[in-house]
């Protein structure tokens, strides 16, 4: 790779999705500005807190990202090279799966390339088949100790998971995010790994420089993402702590932002 390319990080929702309104396909313009910045010789990533499963045919299949940063930099993925991937310790794992049926709380499993969800976990499953995430992907029956994980997401009826919550969410080593508005999902994951940890690992493997790199996002996972690359584009729609270190503010994801973002200050 030369320094003449630029390597440019994409959040998914709320950035090239909204999947508040019901959207869960990029808009043409959108898909359009992104083979631009490609046939111009540019490199693309999804940078996400979801896992590859999660990922939509149309972000894995289709001739618009070289790369995946996911699950907020703990694996990242070239084509179908993992140049880089942190799990978490199985001990760990086994400790708060124990917790989570004990506080009657649902997870989930993220690896590299798979998930795993118990057979009975049905609000998780109902969950990511209302946002048209493939379940039929999803490993059901596995043995907890052969399972490598990345990710951890919990799901529960009640706000904060019969407060088991706080607790993951001060567990030594670990950081993660519990929903702002019902606070009945949460996601975990290492504290030394974030989405700007996973670009920096891409770019170094790549041969671009910082100054090279640009990322697109909207929402408090972005922090690290943003303070990282060299040029910040965030979604009018984003939360204002993002805003407040924003490089530049482009349309929102309804306005196809990300295209307005691309063809003003990427080609």
């Amino acid at each position: 790779m030369t320094q003449e390319k630029k390597a440019v990080f994409f959040d998914i929702d709320g950035t090239l999705i909204n999947i508040m309104k019901g959207q869960t396909q990029i808009a043409p313009a959108v898909k359009k500005a992104i083979r631009a910045l490609r046939a111009a010789g540019n490199c693309t990533f999804i940078a996400s807190g979801r896992p590859y499963a999660y990922l939509d045919p149309e972000l894995v299949q289709q001739d618009l990202f070289d790369g995946y940063v996911l699950m907020n930099g703990a694996v990242v993925l070239l084509g179908d090279k993992t140049i880089y991937k942190q799990m978490l310790p199985q001990k760990t794992v086994e400790q708060i799966a124990a917790l989570s049926e004990q506080h009657g709380v649902e997870y989930i499993l993220e690896g590299p390339r798979n998930v795993y969800l118990k057979q009975e976990y049905k609000l998780t499953e109902n969950f990511y088949r209302s946002i048209d995430v493939d379940v039929t992907q999803f490993v059901r029956d596995y043995d907890l100790a052969k399972v490598p994980v990345a990710k951890m997401e919990f799901a529960s009826e009640d706000p904060g998971g019969h407060g088991l919550f706080d607790k993951l969410l001060a567990w030594p080593g670990l950081t993660g995010l519990m929903d702002p508005y019902h606070k009945k999902n949460m996601e975990l994951y290492a504290s030394d790994v974030t989405k700007g940890s996973g670009i920096l690992h891409a770019l170094a493997y790549l041969g671009i420089p910082v100054e090279r790199s640009f990322a697109f996002g909207d929402g408090l996972n972005d922090i690290e993402m943003m303070t990282t690359v060299g040029m910040s584009l965030v979604m009018d729609n984003a939360r204002p702590q993002l805003k407040a270190i924003a490089d530049h503010i482009v349309p929102s994801v309804d306005e196809d932002g990300v295209a307005a973002g691309i063809e003003h200050y990427l080609l």
